[in-house]
């Protein structure tokens, strides 16, 4: 399957369309074509300087395309206000490379700072929901204490409630095993696949990484030099005649 397959609309979730986008004379974005399904887990890799999270940031309108579109349900999300933007944008959860916890706050507050910026929610409600999140990640009893004072697996999993908090549809994982050791890596693999378990959602995998490729995606899409190379399952990834493909997947050092 390649780049240019397509799916039918019920299926996809966002949809990407010639999406360009350059600084100066750097090209980064050279015409992505790209459907992320709905409730899969969609995996986004590629190498340094592919372009993955210029993309990312144009999935969530941080950016603003040269040309193409973004199509969240259909509905073309690039050409928006601001003040509609910010419904859009709460669509999406984010889990940050790092997990990026407010070290002055403690797990709690950390999880529960998305909700206090929307209007109308008491602190009963907000402690209900971010207790409920701590509680299906495992992490309830560390609600009182600081970031500082826990472990980087469980900051894994704070930033994923902080992430779910506000329920969105969709969650972008960004880099998420970036930095870390192996056996640490496949611990936030296993991660990715219990959130998905549990909670349903459009996942959005943005990696480098050939194991968590492979471990946790449903549908991988390789970014190369600005453009969707392969679009496929992660065997059909693994096994790909494709040079550019293959010669990636052979200097990740991992093997289907």
């Amino acid at each position: 399957m390649t780049g240019g397959a397509r799916h039918a609309t019920s299926d996809v979730h966002i949809a990407v369309r010639d999406l360009r986008k350059s600084y100066g004379e750097n090209h980064v974005l050279r015409g992505v074509d790209l459907d992320l399904l709905r409730g899969a887990r969609n995996v986004v890799i590629g190498g340094s300087g592919a372009g993955k999270t210029v993309l990312m940031r144009h999935l969530v309108v941080l950016e603003r395309p040269d040309a193409g579109r973004v199509l969240l349900d259909g509905r073309d999300i690039t050409a928006l206000g601001e003040a509609a933007l910010g419904a859009v944008r709460r669509r999406f959860g984010m889990v940050f490379q790092g997990s990026a916890l407010f070290d002055s706050m403690t797990v709690f507050d950390n999880v529960a700072f998305p909700l206090r910026e929307v209007r109308g929610l008491g602190r009963a409600e907000i402690r209900a929901r971010v207790m409920a999140k701590l509680e299906a990640l495992g992490v309830a009893d560390a609600a009182k204490r600081m970031p500082g004072d826990i472990s980087g697996g469980m900051k894994k999993r704070v930033g994923v409630a902080r992430a779910l908090v506000g329920e969105p549809a969709i969650l972008i994982y960004d880099e998420p095993t970036a930095g870390l050791d192996p056996l640490a890596a496949r611990n936030v693999d296993r991660l990715i696949l219990e959130t998905d378990e549990k909670f349903g959602v459009t996942s959005i995998v943005i990696t480098h990484d050939m194991a968590t490729c492979l471990g946790v995606g449903q549908r991988v899409s390789m970014l190369h030099q600005g453009r969707i190379r392969i679009t496929c399952t992660p065997p059909e990834l693994a096994g790909s005649d494709d040079p550019v493909v293959r010669g990636f997947v052979q200097a990740s050092g991992v093997s289907g």
